[in-house]
């Protein structure tokens, strides 16, 4: 089976957390109660050749940085799935990090290029009241 490594980086601080798909797909359900959710990758992927896996975790990675963009608060369940304890107030310029898959503990990584997200536009101040 796959697991997805996500890298989470908060505050200066990095930390991993692993999940699979069927995790992603739960999250995913459980999300679309309470925010607007962007598309998840589908389910059912015909063959696990190497590229139609680094298709499905890059959609990942942009379901997740997605979700981070379009809420201003993230919900518990987001957070947890995340296992991030608190989020920091503004400024929020802060990555999502990126994530490798890994098909087992010892199998070979697909290598990509580190993703760096920044929640608000960091040359922008933030809209007076």
């Amino acid at each position: 089976f796959q697991v997805f490594k996500i890298e989470v980086l908060m505050n200066g601080r990095k930390h991993f957390v692993e999940k699979r798909y069927s995790e992603f797909h739960a999250l995913h359900k459980k999300l679309k109660k309470f925010i607007r959710t962007p598309e998840i990758p589908s389910k059912h992927v015909r063959n696990w050749v190497p590229k139609v896996l680094e298709q499905r975790r890059q959609g990942l990675e942009l379901y997740l940085q997605a979700v981070i963009l379009e809420n201003e608060e993230l919900p518990k369940i987001f957070l947890d799935f995340l296992n991030v304890r608190h989020v920091p107030t503004l400024p929020k310029a802060e990555s999502c990090g990126s994530f490798d898959e890994t098909e087992s503990e010892e199998s070979s990584k697909l290598s990509h290029q580190p993703v760096l997200l920044f929640l608000r536009d960091p040359y922008v101040l933030p809209k007076a009241n």
